[in-house]
């Protein structure tokens, strides 16, 4: 115990007392996030609107559907509004732009002259099914009223305006005295969670208890109500009621309402010092990462209710990996952290980030993928597009497209790449915690003083993180050291320094200067990841990875069959920077084998093996030439 009080003391390290540093703090000022940003400001944002306006998604607000008319408004509509109202918010955040703001005006005017008098405030419930309000949980209700306030919150905070809060807050009000007080709803808990994470939000943003009351009531709840309905193709693990909350050590379900529900256990954990609900949420972790999660930050690995299946069952080609399940999975680590300084939690939300997130925008920014499969081919989906309905078997599409029906990642994408600098820093007692890299420019809030940091970096392509003290003061940074780092080193000023590493954080303690600047050095070496045999379809294959970044290698570089390759870890690996269509990026390549098969079905003799050049690019660039074979898993030759 004197041990551990000794690192306590010397790392400030606090269970339960973490504060955020939020992305209104600080500026992306360049490098790879503010390439990203810079895209969805000028590219991205009106894209989505474009199609959003095209499919009726904004004229549903409107609400003066009829029957016969076109785009009859959807459950869940007012979800894909509301975010991308956020998304928007995030990047006016930074740069005021008085079109878009006319544009976002013009929906919350909509709204306000919409909502009824009680606050209730859905499209499909009011013109489609007026008396089915509250009767359905399968139906999206409280899913799209938590994405109002979440959006209404960040456009009040980015412009001021408050009439979009203000419906928000008059709905919440509606749902806390129908479900809370009254129990006068048909159901007890959210089909879709959601709605928990914004509850606490508005909690935060108002200091008002009745909304994290109704957060408390809706987590605590659910697994034990026998009102709560499922799908009737599914059972109460697809929406995680199949226990109490305390009870659930698997993750279980449709994978975005599992993380989104974790989430807001955590938030929970966190504001009430909880030991056993964070212990839950730790095991969920643990679960998640170590047995069903992609290599790329993916889960849900099967489309039958965008869920998770059972421990390392990981299949390539018919992969779900929705882009909003790692954009949830992201959530849950930052929330983590704040908890407990824990580098897993980083390395994951990074690994999500990097892979599977961006893989579902193209380098265009104007068409997405809703799924993020491991390996693709096009012969397979040809065929398998050929065949009767009831005989296909489910595998993503190859291109990307401007819109889905179902079109949850399109502007969810725009709410994490706009308030992405969320994940750089967070605070406990008097450390400093650096979780992920970018560069930017920002404050840090320490004790009562603003503490000011400059990063620069050109992670996640180099490795090298240079953080400059703008503010003097007796502190400490907590730099995270990635599990992909076999080694580090660190100076100040100039000078090599040893400092405890604990959790994966290096603790670099001093009484700073203006001027000061540590610097970070992670060497990026290209590995070779090998998958446990117990995934079947992975058994005796390696990944390429670098860094945060995973690999993968296309028919459009390689004229072979892929899945014949094979790679050592002792062959020679090159990086190179190569433009691919608009977007610099670092390319690996090596030399690997493949086995030169003459045409027969099956062979009883020794097959000679070919040295061939082989070259693989990052994840999160596929898909952007074209239909063209991919993998990511490849043959390992040791």
């Amino acid at each position: 115990m004197e041990k551990m009080n000794e690192i306590d003391k010397i790392t400030g390290m606090e269970k339960f007392g973490g504060s955020p540093v939020t992305f209104d703090k600080i500026d992306v000022t360049g490098g790879f996030w503010k390439e990203k940003q810079d895209l969805f400001y000028n590219k991205t944002i009106k894209a989505v609107y474009d199609r959003f306006e095209e499919t009726g998604r904004f004229e549903a607000l409107k609400f003066n559907w009829k029957e016969g008319m076109p785009n009859k408004p959807h459950i869940f509509w007012e979800s894909d509004v509301t975010k991308w109202i956020e998304g928007a918010a995030y990047l006016l955040q930074k740069r005021r732009d008085t079109e878009l703001e006319a544009m976002v005006d013009e929906l919350v005017e909509c709204m306000v002259n919409t909502q009824d008098k009680d606050g209730y405030l859905n499209a499909y419930f009011t013109v489609v099914e007026p008396g089915a309000r509250f009767t359905r949980r399968t139906d999206h209700e409280l899913y799209c009223a938590g994405h109002l306030v979440e959006g209404a919150i960040a456009y009040a905070k980015a412009t001021g305006k408050t009439a979009m809060l203000r419906v928000a807050t008059k709905y919440i009000d509606l749902i806390d005295r129908v479900f809370r007080i009254e129990y006068s709803a048909a159901f007890d808990t959210p089909g879709h969670e959601e709605i928990e994470l914004a509850l606490i939000k508005l909690y935060d943003y108002t200091g008002e208890e009745r909304y994290k009351l109704l957060a408390e009531y809706f987590i605590n709840t659910r697994g034990t109500s026998s009102r709560d309905e499922t799908y009737s193709f599914a059972d109460q693990e697809h929406m995680q009621s199949h226990l109490p909350v305390r009870k659930q050590v698997t993750a279980e379900g449709h994978s975005v309402r599992a993380l989104y529900l974790y989430s807001g256990m955590a938030d929970l954990a966190l504001k009430n010092k909880e030991e056993e609900l964070y212990h839950i949420c730790k095991t969920l972790f643990s679960n998640i990462v170590n047995k069903r999660m992609y290599i790329t930050g993916g889960i849900g690995s099967t489309h039958h209710g965008e869920s998770f299946t059972f421990d390392y069952d990981l299949p390539e080609y018919t992969a779900y990996n929705e882009t909003c399940a790692s954009i949830a999975l992201a959530m849950f680590c930052r929330r983590m952290w704040l908890i407990e300084p824990d580098s897993r939690y980083a390395d994951c939300a990074e690994r999500a980030l990097y892979n599977t997130v961006l893989s579902g925008v193209s380098l265009f920014g104007d068409s997405f993928f809703y799924e993020n499969p491991l390996s693709v081919n096009p012969k397979r989906n040809t065929f398998n597009n050929s065949r009767p309905k009831g005989l296909q078997e489910h595998l993503p599409i190859m291109e990307r497209v401007k819109v889905f029906d179902c079109s949850c990642c399109p502007p969810n994408l725009l709410r994490v790449v706009g308030s992405v600098a969320d994940y750089m820093y967070s605070t406990v007692s008097d450390v400093i915690y650096a979780h992920c890299y970018m560069n930017a420019a920002g404050t840090v809030l320490l004790k009562d003083k603003e503490m000011g940091l400059v990063q620069k970096t050109k992670y996640p392509y180099e490795g090298r993180i240079e953080i400059t003290a703008q503010t003097e003061g007796d502190y400490t940074v907590a730099l995270r050291i990635p599990a992909w780092a076999k080694k580090s080193e660190i100076t100040i000023n100039g000078e090599e320094i040893t400092v405890p590493v604990v959790s994966g954080y290096a603790y670099c303690k001093r009484s700073w200067r203006a001027g000061d600047t540590i610097v970070l050095n992670l060497p990026m070496e290209v590995k070779v990841m090998e998958a446990n045999p117990k995934v079947v379809d992975l058994c005796g294959r390696g990944a390429i990875t670098r860094g945060p970044l995973v690999y993968c290698a296309e028919r459009a570089d390689n004229n072979l069959e892929l899945r014949d390759v094979r790679i050592s870890r002792k062959a020679g690996f090159t990086v190179k920077q190569e433009t691919l269509i608009n977007t610099e990026v670092p390319v690996i390549h090596t030399k690997a084998l493949v086995r030169r098969i003459p045409e027969q079905l099956y062979l009883d003799e020794t097959v000679t093996k070919k040295e061939i050049p082989f070259k693989l690019i990052p994840y999160y660039t596929r898909a952007n030439r074209g239909i063209t074979e991919m993998s990511t898993w490849f043959l390992l030759e040791d």
